[in-house]
């Protein structure tokens, strides 16, 4: 159970690197300086600090202090997924439980990803314990093995998202005779009771679950929307079921029972479908750290010491062993290659497109693919330690993270429903006191018409509905949108980081020129029948490039590792390769090709040559082509007043060519991904909105980073799970859309908020009576539910409106 905050603990913090009474002096000085800290001594032979302390809360504040002074505290840092939540306040509830849990160095709930991310000393608290804290108030924590993690929360997701619809289908179709008869025919024989007969199932078992919450919020001493849901539907449905067993006890004081059951039907089954788009609309869980996790290789071909092959699972791999990878594999750890050569596809790491050449004493990296040939590596890294691994982590990190952005209807609700709850009971008191004869009646009259018609069923479709449709025009303009708290920034971004492959630039290489000396068939056929046996990556790309079919026949064919290929027709050599491959043969070169080489080097192309074993015959220049969208888009970005900056993993060379041929000013070369993530941080700390676009698995720390992450939908999977937003064509000018939509979205949605409210502050005093002493007005529960479901169909008609705007 969590700390009182009256009890004094003495809490044993472990440290690291404190290994003199100098180092002890220095960590007891920062101790007494933490608020909450009542007494403090380090122990250097027993490697802790004890200290003693009122409320858990100070046990982070001194952890933190201690690292701030240079030395480490070994904590525990671990990403669960929170169950049982319902909305922004419950994970604002979730986290305070957590966070006063003995041990626990900071917490953090993000209701957008539904995860805890929680820090803990593991010597005073673990998985288990955090999980007991949060089971008795009525939450949960997921705690299965990492890699079945994710299988279990959106099977559990798909189960919730199921019965939710049920729920809604059955509440919609149940309520609409309750309120046909309750707005219409109220004189029909037992009309009272078929309106009892419907409306029961709705509020009592397709709307238990709001008062279950509720009893768990009364309990941990909160109260949240279900709190004003329950409360409303509750005492209407029981003041319904009275006055329909009980009519002489009001006929006899002169007053008419009526009966408000169509009220509380229907404001089950508004919430429900409130709940429903919103769970719609937060989308599917994402599956980026299920695909990352699918990059490893479950089982991988160790060489034993005796020379023999042995598949083994990937758990069992260790620092040392020799493993054999071949053509078209995945490589399962980070090592270092022992024999063989091959070209690796880096992409998910690096960006960039082209496979890169691995020879003896190279790195190579858990999640990357080996092309055609086949090599052996030493593993270096195994388990948690892999690079592969590690951008897992930062991307759980970065998802469970605290959004920027708390929800703004949970945070009206959360000062709304105590106001309203708080308005009903004075309400009830000033009748009693004033209300003569008919008081009692009139008091609780008049305190279920407050709560009737404060209902915050509209409060509660203002924004799903308006995500919805803006969700939906998104998608209409290949803008795919995945939460509501991205659609809801986006308008605010002040810089955007811009991946380079893939996202201003095409994410293939293409032949971009070719300059022959003596053009001809054959020469042409012979330059594509090298190409097409060669193992380049590069080679794919010419021959895509002039998409015809040679009918030579080459003999002796022969790949030279990093310098290119060479083959014979009729008995003359031929080469294809690198300008070196040409100098070792004493391969002369034209001066016009050789100024057509220059020159497309110094626009940072990739030139191959193809020459005889006399003279080069041609010269080809290789490039990632700019989208044709891209300079429009950046220019059109810029003139919005955001900030854009390039990153890419590409050389200096390239990114400068690039740079300076889409306009943009601010540009990064050779940047790695954990690099990428840092300076959004970076950009982040300056106190700017940022959004980032990507399209590799090299993206996805930083998108998941970033306040505002969009994906290009021609990228990898990894990027698009992550994102929160996906451009299907991968055009850039779909940006600027997007941040229009995010506008027109809110707009939508603070007018939404208006109506929800603006019934609630001309009703809610009209209910409580507030004219009955000028002109003896006072509002029926009747109107007061008619308004409550006016305000609902004025919000959903203004969300619709959203669709017709450009």
């Amino acid at each position: 159970m969590a700390t009182n905050n009256n009890i004094k603990e003495t809490i044993f913090i472990p440290l690291e690197n404190v290994d003199s009474e100098h180092c002890a002096l220095i960590v007891e000085k920062g101790l007494a300086e933490v608020k909450g800290v009542e007494t403090h001594k380090v122990e250097v032979n027993n490697r802790r600090a004890a200290i003693t302390v009122k409320g858990n809360e100070t046990v982070g504040n001194a952890v933190k202090a201690i690292k701030d002074l240079g030395y480490n505290v070994p904590t525990v840092k671990n990403t669960f997924p929170v169950l049982g939540m319902t909305c922004a306040s419950c994970a604002g509830s979730a986290e305070s439980i957590v966070t006063y849990e003995l041990g626990v160095v900071d917490a953090s709930v993000n209701f957008a990803t539904g995860n805890l991310t929680v820090e803990y000393l593991p010597n005073l608290t673990d998985a288990n314990k955090l999980q007991k804290a949060m089971q008795a108030v009525g939450y949960d924590l997921l705690i299965v093995d990492e890699t079945k993690q994710q299988e279990s929360l959106e099977a559990i997701h798909a189960e919730k998202f199921k019965k939710l619809k049920n729920k809604t289908i059955w509440a919609v179709l149940l309520s609409l005779p309750v309120v046909t008869i309750g707005m219409f025919f109220m004189d029909m024989p037992y009309g009272n009771e078929i309106m009892w007969f419907f409306s029961t199932p709705v509020v009592l078992w397709l709307g238990k679950d709001f008062f279950i919450n509720a009893w768990k919020q009364t309990k941990n001493r909160s109260a949240n929307m279900d709190t004003l849901v329950a409360l409303s539907t509750g005492i209407a449905y029981l003041f319904s079921v009275f006055n329909m067993l009980f009519m002489d006890f009001w006929h006899q004081r002169g007053l008419h029972a009526h009966v408000y059951f169509e009220a509380a039907a229907v404001v089950i089954a508004f919430i429900l479908l409130g709940k429903l788009l919103e769970e719609k609309a937060k989308g599917n869980t994402s599956s980026a750290i299920k695909k990352l996790m699918g990059l490893q290789p479950k089982t991988v071909m160790v060489i034993q010491s005796d020379g023999t092959e042995k598949q083994i699972a990937i758990e069992n791999v260790n620092v040392g062993d020799i493993i054999l990878v071949k053509p078209g594999e995945k490589i399962a750890v980070d090592g270092m290659v022992t024999s063989g050569n091959s070209y690796v596809d880096e992409s998910m790491l690096s960006g960039e497109p082209v496979p890169v050449l691995k020879t003896e004493n190279e790195k190579v990296f858990a999640g990357t693919i080996n092309q055609k040939g086949s090599f052996q590596f030493k593993a270096v890294k195994v388990g948690k330690e892999t690079m592969l691994a590690q951008i897992i982590k930062m991307v759980q990190d970065a998802q469970g993270s605290k959004a920027p952005v708390q929800k703004l209807v949970d945070k009206i609700a959360g000062i709304f429903v105590p106001i309203v709850i708080s308005i009903a009971i004075l309400t009830f008191i000033v009748w009693i006191v004033l209300g003569g004869e008919n008081a009692v009646a009139q008091a609780l009259l008049a305190a279920v018409t407050v709560l009737v018609i404060a209902c915050p069923c509209a409060l509660g479709l203002a924004t799903p509905t308006a995500i919805m449709v803006g969700v939906g025009k998104g998608a209409e303009n290949g803008i795919l949108i995945k939460d509501a708290e991205s659609l809801e920034l986006a308008r605010k971004v002040t810089a955007i980081v811009l991946d380079k492959t893939g996202t201003i630039t095409e994410g293939r290489p293409q032949v971009t020129g070719v300059k022959w000396l003596n053009n001809n068939d054959v020469t042409k056929d012979i330059l594509i029948s090298i190409e097409k046996q060669s193992e380049h990556p590069l080679a794919e790309a010419v021959v895509k490039n002039f998409e015809s079919i040679p009918n030579v026949v080459l003999t002796h064919f022969d790949s030279i590792t990093g310098k290119g290929a060479k083959a014979i027709y009729m008995d003359e050599t031929y080469y294809v390769g690198n300008k070196k491959l040409l100098a070792e043969n004493n391969i002369t070169i034209d001066s016009t090709l050789l100024d057509q080489a220059d020159a497309w080097g110094k626009e940072s192309k990739t030139v191959i040559w193809f020459a005889n074993s006399k003279q080069a015959l041609s010269v080809i220049a290789i490039s990632d082509k700019i989208k044709e969208t891209s300079v429009e888009a950046i220019k059109h970005l810029q003139g919005m007043g955001i900030e854009l900056y390039m990153l890419t993993g590409d050389n200096e060379a390239t990114a400068k060519a690039i740079a300076e041929q889409t306009g943009i000013k601010h540009y990064k070369a050779e940047v790695m991904p954990q690099h990428k993530a840092d300076f959004v941080k970076e950009l982040q700390q300056q106190g700017k909105v940022v959004a980032m676009v990507g399209d590799g698995i090299n993206d996805s720390t930083a998108l998941a980073t970033a306040d505002v992450s969009i994906a290009m939908g021609k990228g990898s999977d990894i990027a698009m799970d992550v994102a929160k937003m996906t451009i299907i064509s991968s055009d850039l000018n779909k940006i600027p859309q997007a941040i229009r939509l995010s506008k027109q979205t809110v707009a939508t949605i603070k007018q939404n908020l208006f109506w929800a409210f603006i019934y609630n502050l001309i009703g809610i005093p009209l209910a409580a009576g507030i004219l009955y002493p000028i002109n003896g007005f006072l509002l029926n529960p009747m109107i007061a539910g008619a308004a409550m479901a006016l305000s609902s169909v004025s919000v959903v008609s203004n969300s619709l409106r959203l669709k017709w705007k450009k």
